[in-house]
This record gives structure tokens, sequence and C-alpha cells, in this order.
């Protein structure tokens, strides 16, 4: 399997700022009060490299994979209820589909690791690197060569959407127990303590939340034996073997290859920004690139918010998933946008500044 570098990314193109904000600033409207809409405007507009950006060719892309790690018990579902999900994104009932309805976005799931066969169907990709991930408390999660076939599949779905013409891409996930892999992930790649990043995830019961936070210390325990030194001390690649979902990394790679592509993409929930924060430990410069839809209710997510510094859109107690803020959070994006494009400025309206 090849090796991806991703390091085809460049920067922003920052030395437009100074065009779109004249830009945004002579709109006739007050300095700044379009708020947070000015700062997406700003934002796109840099990462497309033009004063008329456009975002009128979104797609949702939803990762499917299992996750070894709900042997465990971690979860209050059973994993078979990933495969039954993925089911229902393809009929139309998940709350992603609906949104995705509503707002005429297309909808793609990608098969990464789902531990059950599915017969092909339309809105489906089989890009199943196996039959999930295994149990991280017993074994490194996935091979060096299953951690980049799923950076793979991410990488080549984005390809898929670049050639379709789509110019955002929205990214979500299923996996039943990936709230456990994405705290066990996020505790290791930035040393903050296991219980600061686990939440109730689906629904854990305090019971529970303690549950998962001794096998997160038990896969810990397991890792840093095995490679004879702390686990913050392993690379970003060796720490996504050793604790990742296919899931998680297929949405890294995906990020990556966006952001390679000058793609903007907007990033949903906790497992979602802990997808982002595997790929900026790949490549630094692919968080230049996304755009954070909300604050999710799951625990350990402000905390990830602020380690990118980042301003989300939305705050609305989400902790779903599935890549439902991202949807929800996409007709305000696609304001700020034809607010920019569209608005006219105190010259073409005849209105005098100073407003």
């Amino acid at each position: 399997m090849k090796s991806f570098s991703f390091s085809g990314i460049k920067p922003v193109a920052y030395d437009l700022e100074p065009i779109l904000l004249m830009k945004i600033n002579n709109k006739t409207k007050p300095l700044g009060s379009l708020g947070v809409l000015e700062e997406l405007a700003l934002k796109i507009g840099l990462i497309q490299g033009t004063e008329s950006p456009k975002v009128d060719q979104p797609k949702m892309l939803v990762f499917a994979g299992d996750n070894g790690v709900v042997k465990q018990g971690v979860s209050p579902f059973p994993q078979e209820v990933t495969s039954q999900m993925v089911f229902n994104f393809l009929s139309g009932g998940a709350a992603v589909s609906v949104f995705c309805q509503q707002h005429h976005v297309p909808l793609q799931v990608i098969d990464v690791g789902v531990n059950s066969q599915f017969k092909p169907m339309p809105l489906l990709t089989d890009r199943k690197v196996n039959m999930g991930t295994k149990d991280f408390t017993q074994s490194a999660a996935m091979t060096q060569k299953e951690f980049l076939s799923a950076l793979y599949a991410g990488a080549v779905e984005v390809d898929v959407a670049v050639e379709e013409g789509k110019n955002i891409l929205l990214f979500g996930e299923m996996g039943i127990g990936n709230t456990t892999t994405s705290a066990a992930l996020v505790s290791a790649l930035t040393q903050t303590p296991i219980v600061d990043c686990v939440g109730a995830g689906a629904g854990a019961t305090g019971e529970g939340i303690k549950r998962k936070i001794s096998v997160i210390e038990k896969a810990f325990a397991r890792i840093e034996s095995k490679r004879g030194l702390p686990i913050a001390e392993l690379g970003a690649d060796k720490i996504a073997e050793e604790l990742a979902g296919f899931e998680i990394v297929a949405m890294a790679g995906a990020m990556l290859r966006s952001a390679e592509k000058g793609i903007v993409y907007v990033v949903d929930g906790f497992i979602c920004t802990a997808a982002l924060l595997l790929a900026s430990k790949l490549n630094p410069l692919v968080v230049e690139y996304g755009v954070f839809a909300h604050q999710s209710h799951e625990k350990a997510h402000l905390e990830l918010l602020s380690h990118f510094k980042a301003n989300p859109i939305l705050s609305l107690s989400m902790r779903l998933g599935e890549g439902s803020g991202a949807i929800v959070a996409l007709p305000i994006i696609q304001s700020a946008i034809v607010f920019l494009n569209s608005m006219a400025s105190f010259e073409s309206a005849g209105v005098s500044e100073g407003l």
C-alpha cells in the first residue's frame, strides 16, 4: 500500500486577506455587524484563493467502521448497531439522511470497516479495510498496512468528490464504541489525562464512564509495556495504529486530501475533531482548510476546540455524530458566501458610509 505524506498541502492565500476584508467591510452594514458570517466569508475566500468563493456544490461523506474495543463493554449498544445504522443511512431514515434531504446535499456512506457484508447499493461505497479493528486492550487496533489503507480510503473519496465538481465537503462517522476510541486517541496525542477525555458518548452512565477510563488505562499500559516508552513519545501514526478506528483514520485521510486539493471541509463533533487532531499531527497545514460546525455536548470537545483555537458556528448541545452538526451548520456557511457575493456595497447601492 502506497505511503501518504500529503506534502502537497499549501498555506491558504493570506495575501488575499486585505482585498477580502475590504470587500466585506464595504457591504451595506456596520463594520463587523455580521459577526461569524464575516469570519466564515474571509476564511473560505482565503481557502479558495478568490474574492468570489463558492460553496454551492456540497457533499456529505459518512465513514463507517466497527471498533474492537466494544468487547470491553464500553458502549450501551451492541456492535451490530453499526451495520443497522448504515442501513438506516442508506434508507434515508437517520438524522444526517433527513438533514441532507432537507438541504439537497448528496450523501455517500463509505464502509471502511463495518463487521458486516453489504450488498451493492447506490449510496454505499465499499472500501473495507477489515471487518472492524481489533480490541486495543489486547493488541494494536490495526496494522501499518491497514492504517495506510484507511487513509487511502478517505483520500480517494475526496478525489471522487472533486471529480464531481464538489466545492465543500462535510464529514461524519458511524461506529459503535468510537467515542472511547476517540477519547484514547485525544489523550495520547495531546497528553491530556484520560479522565478529562472520556464522556458519555452514546449514553454511558457514571459506571460506564468509569469502565471507559479503565479500559483506556489498560490499553495505555499494554502499549507502553510493548513499546518500552511513554505513549506520548510515539509518532502519531503509531498511536493511531494502536488506538484508532478505521473510520477515524479515513476521515483524517479525507481532511488531508481536501486540504491538498484546496477544498473547504466541515468538521462535525468530537469524533470528527479527533480525526482532525490525527490529521494535524501528520500535516499541521490541514487545519487551515477546516470549518468547525459546532461545539458538541461530549465532555472533551470544548478542550479539543480550544486546542485548535476554533470558533465553532453552533452550540446546540448535540452529541449524535453522523455529520449531523456539519449538515445543520451548512446553510449558515452558505449564507456567509451569499452575503459576500451578492450583498450590495455602499458604492453600488448609493448608500452613504458610516452605518
